[in-house]
C-alpha cells in the first residue's frame, strides 16, 4: 500500500509530528528557564540547515528500507560527492552545472554498484554496503589529508546560504525532493513496488514485479540523494571535505530519522512524511542541546534512548496487530 493510503503509516507520520511538537514546546520551556531563546532567527536557520543535510539522506534511505534493502555507504558518498563538486569546481562559476552533474553521476554509479551487490551477487544489503563503505573509506582516507577543492561562488550564496524569509534555500530542497519522493511512491507504479518488494519479495515476484530492477533503482535513487547532500554540503563549507559524511554520521542518523518516521526496517510500510519528521525531531533535540551547552556525550545517549524508545513501541505495536 502507498503512503497515502497506508492508514500505519499515517498514524506513524501523525506520532512523530507529535512527538516534534511536544519537544519544542519541552524544549523552549527549558531554554527559556535557562536565559536562552530557542526560536530566534539563528537557531531556526541552523535547524532547518541541519535538517537539510540529514533530510536528503534520510529520504533517500526510506527508499531502500521500504524496499526491505538497506545503505550503510551513505556517509561515504556524501563526503565523496563534495570532493567531486569542490575539485570539479575550482571556484569557478562556469563549472557548475558539470561539477554537479559528475557529483551525481559518481553517486548513481555507487548506487548501482549496491543495487547489483544485492540483487544479482545475492549479498545480504547491510554486508554489501558495508563493504562498499569500506572500499569508499580506503580510497577517501588515503587520497587526501583534509578538505580539497574550492566551490564556486554562486553555489555557495545560493544553495548554501541564501535564503527565502527565515527559511533556507536548502530547506526548500529537501522539501522540493521529499515532495517527489512521496509521489513516487504513492501514485507511480515504482513506488507501488517498491512496498510491494519490501513487504513480502516472493509475493511481488510471482504478481509480476521484476524485484531486481524495482531495489537497484531504490538504490540509485538512495544514493543520488546521498550525493545531493554532498553537493549541499560542499556549498556549505566552501571546499570538499573527506570526512564530513562520517562526522556527521549521516549513514546511522538517517536509519534512525527513517525509524522514527514510521518505517519498518523490514519494509513494506513507510514513506518520506514521516521520515521529514523524523529528520526535524532529531534536528530540534540538537539545537535544544545546542542551546543548553549538553555535553557531546550525554548528547547522543539522549538521542540513542529516543531511538530505541521509538523502534520498542513500533515492534510492540507490530506484535499486538499480529496477534490479533
Amino acid at each position: 500500500m502507498s503512503d497515502a493510503l497506508s492508514l500505519p503509516a499515517r498514524r506513524a507520520s501523525l506520532g512523530v509530528f507529535g512527538a516534534l511538537a511536544l519537544t519544542l514546546a519541552t524544549g523552549w520551556l527549558v531554554v527559556t528557564l535557562d536565559g536562552g531563546q530557542l526560536f530566534s532567527l539563528p537557531t531556526t536557520v541552523s535547524l532547518l540547515h541541519v535538517a537539510a543535510g540529514l533530510g536528503l539522506v534520510a529520504v533517500g534511505q526510506t527508499l531502500v528500507i521500504v524496499g526491505g534493502s538497506l545503505d550503510l555507504s551513505v556517509a561515504y558518498v556524501v563526503s565523496l560527492s563534495t570532493l567531486v563538486t569542490a575539485e570539479t569546481m575550482g571556484g569557478d562559476n562556469g563549472a557548475l552545472l558539470p561539477a554537479i552533474g559528475l557529483a551525481l553521476a559518481v553517486s548513481a554509479a555507487i548506487g548501482l554498484f549496491n543495487g547489483l551487490l544485492v540483487t544479482k551477487a545475492r549479498m545480504n544489503a547491510f554486508i554489501a554496503t558495508v563493504g562498499v563503505a569500506l572500499l569508499l573509506k580506503g580510497y577517501l582516507d588515503n587520497g587526501y589529508d583534509g578538505p580539497a577543492g574550492k566551490t564556486a561562488p554562486v553555489l555557495v550564496q545560493s544553495l548554501g546560504y541564501q535564503r527565502v524569509g527565515p527559511v533556507p534555500v536548502s530547506f526548500l530542497l529537501l522539501l522540493a525532493v521529499a515532495a517527489a519522493a512521496w509521489f513516487a511512491l504513492a501514485r507511480t507504479r515504482f513506488g507501488h513496488h517498491l512496498l510491494a518488494v519490501g513487504g513480502d519479495p516472493e509475493v511481488a515476484r510471482l504478481s509480476g514485479v521484476r524485484n531486481s530492477r524495482v531495489l537497484v533503482t531504490a538504490h540509485v535513487l538512495c544514493s543520488l540523494c546521498a550525493g545531493l547532500a554532498g553537493v549541499y554540503l560542499a556549498s556549505r563549507l566552501g571546499s570538499g571535505a573527506p570526512r564530513v559524511g562520517t562526522e556527521g554520521l549521516y549513514d546511522l542518523e538517517s536509519i534512525a530519522a527513517v525509524v522514527l518516521g514510521g518505517t519498518a526496517l523490514a519494509g513494506g510500510r513507510g514513506g518520506v512524511v514521516g521520515t521529514v519528521g523524523g529528520v526535524l525531531l532529531l534536528a530540534s533535540i540538537d539545537a535544544i542541546f545546542n542551546q543548553l551547552e549538553v555535553d557531546a556525550f550525554f548528547k547522543q545517549v539522549i538521542r540513542g534512548v529516543i531511538i530505541i524508545a521509538a523502534v520498542a513501541i513500533y515492534a510492540r505495536r507490530a506484535l499486538r496487530k499480529a496477534a490479533f
